[in-house]
């Protein structure tokens, strides 16, 4: 069962960083992760339900990807926060590619605990 990745996609430098993770993510777990949606697209509702699994990534403590996903009814079944990683919020400045690769290692490693 494949995951869907909710990804806060803020404007902040950590949101940005989910979306690219969770892009990057996509493109390299073939099979594992089946989609990747924006917490503010449109099509979120679709996806959450129509998901089997779903991973929310947000980028810091205040969880936009999170209050979405469970304003939608819907609890995820993982949850990992860039900023708890020990990545910090720098503004509105761009991911730097380290933080993208830590994030999608921390993903990684979220995902290999739920499949034991």
């Amino acid at each position: 069962m494949a995951f869907t990745v909710v990804a806060c996609s803020g404007i902040s430098s950590t949101g940005k960083l989910t979306a690219q993770a969770g892009t990057a993510l996509l493109h390299r777990c073939g099979g594992e992760i089946e989609a990747c949606v924006g917490a503010r697209a449109a099509a979120l509702e679709d996806a959450v339900r129509h998901a089997d699994r779903i991973l929310v990534l947000d980028g810091c403590e205040d969880c936009c990807g999170m209050k979405k996903v469970r304003a939608l009814g819907v609890e995820p079944d993982l949850h990992v926060v860039a900023t708890a990683c020990g990545i910090k919020k720098r503004g509105m400045d761009d991911p730097q590619y380290a933080e993208i690769e830590c994030l999608a290692a921390a993903v990684r490693a979220a995902m290999g605990e739920c499949r034991k």
